[in-house]
């Protein structure tokens, strides 16, 4: 419960410093410190020029003009310093196929600790949903001076009923049931440069399930669940060795670079864990502007989740929707596939519909597959597909509201929202 507290406290500090001013000076009290005494540099650069962009916040201003101050037109809020703090948060309402209705609260902040660190990133929201389910995540990416650290933080807390399908990629939709359980994840790592771009570093994992309970399970069988070997609490605990590439200059919403980011965790018995058992993740990104010269953007995406040895707990498993941003599987509800290994790519074309960038669109296409749990062999593909609206929350980090409808295979399907492009 200490990571939920912790987590819980940073949200209320993004949300108060919302409300008190939206864009926080560069002369303000320092944000965060390095490992040494030196707090965050700020150093005036040019102002970019974003004339004639729109984005929520100045629709809403101009709205309030035009109701409150007699149609006087508002002011162009058209030019920025890049140092600043810039915090975007946005309340709404959703319903998914795993949440039902839900409210959400999401907000993100983007930095740089001087001019020639890569874009500091913070996301994190607060949702509760109609299914009695909450969601509290912390996702961080912080540079240090020139790039010569960078600290990522994915801390999550839920209390969380969801569906389980069964295992391996043959699952049908009518075979899901319910299964309760709250959760926290704490993983953190410190990676150092090697060479401009690419980095090399270890962390600490560490994932611990309790109250597990099977709702309304399928009656007179054996689970799948039961079957792979239930128990009301299950816990995870690792080192990780990390490895990334990053050449996007803005990780909010990438129109270019490259990104390879891979995690192997050995789970041994020494760090608390019942049976030893080892995974690797590999996340490659590449993002290219096309048509060349345009604002428009052509994506791709391919993770691979695999467990290399020994039996990872069932709710650890590679399942779709299981990253540390949820967001595989577009098309298909969170947990619809689980087995020892998944590979999964996809493709998204993102595109300006107006010119002063408020309203955007994105069309995409995905695949995803599991081994099947009797002979570790990949033998489905189940397709995804869809297309969405964005809507310009930040024009000067380029933060959108990401709303998508994704359609797969043997009725799936959904609405999703995002604060940021999915990937």
């Amino acid at each position: 419960m200490k990571i939920a507290k912790q987590a819980a406290f940073i949200l209320l500090w993004l949300f108060s410093s919302l409300a008190v001013n939206a864009q926080i000076e560069n002369h303000a009290v320092p944000i965060i410190a390095d490992s040494g005494n030196d707090s965050v540099v700020r150093v005036p650069v040019s102002p970019k020029n974003y004339h004639g962009q729109l984005d929520i916040k100045d629709v809403v201003g101009s709205e309030w003009q035009r109701i409150h101050k007699g149609g006087k037109k508002p002011v162009d809020t058209g030019e920025v310093n890049e140092s600043k703090l810039r915090i975007s948060a946005v309340p709404a309402a959703g319903y998914s196929l795993v949440t039902s209705f839900a409210a959400l609260l999401a907000a993100n902040a983007s930095f740089k600790t001087d001019t020639g660190a890569n874009t500091c990133t913070m996301v994190t929201s607060f949702t509760y949903t109609a299914n009695k389910q909450i969601i509290l995540p912390l996702n961080t990416s912080i540079w240090s001076k020139n790039n010569k650290y960078n600290i990522v933080t994915d801390w999550r807390y839920l209390n969380y009923p969801s569906y389980t399908y069964g295992l391996g990629g043959f699952t049908k939709l009518s075979d899901g049931y319910m299964i309760d359980y709250s959760t926290v994840h704490f993983h953190q790592a410190v990676l150092r440069e090697v060479i401009p771009d690419m980095y090399a570093g270890v962390g600490y994992n560490l994932d611990y399930f309790w109250n597990i309970k099977e709702l309304n399970p399928p009656p007179n069988t054996v689970t799948p669940f039961e079957n792979y070997g239930y128990a009301a609490t299950e816990f995870a605990s690792g080192f990780t060795f990390n490895f990334l590439y990053d050449t996007r200059k803005n990780p909010i919403n990438a129109d270019g670079g490259n990104f390879v980011n891979v995690v192997y965790r050995p789970n041994l018995t020494i760090f608390g864990n019942t049976a030893t058992w080892r995974s690797l993740i590999v996340d490659l990104r590449k993002y290219v502007k096309f048509p060349a010269g345009s604002n428009n953007v052509l994506a791709f995406w391919s993770y691979e989740w695999l467990t290399l040895s020994g039996k990872a707990p069932y709710l650890m498993l590679p399942n779709t929707g299981g990253d540390p941003y949820s967001n595989t599987g577009r098309g298909y509800i969170q947990g619809r596939y689980r087995s020892n290994n998944m590979a999964y790519v996809e493709s998204e074309y993102r595109f300006g519909l107006t010119h002063n960038g408020f309203l955007g669109g994105v069309v995409f296409g995905n695949a995803q597959s599991f081994t099947e749990i009797t002979n570790n062999k990949f033998e489905t593909i189940a397709p995804g597909y869809g297309a969405g609206i964005r809507l310009k929350l930040d024009k000067f980090n380029r933060t959108n509201v990401a709303i998508d409808y994704g359609f797969g295979i043997g009725g799936s399907g959904g609405v999703f929202v995002n604060i940021g492009e999915v990937f």
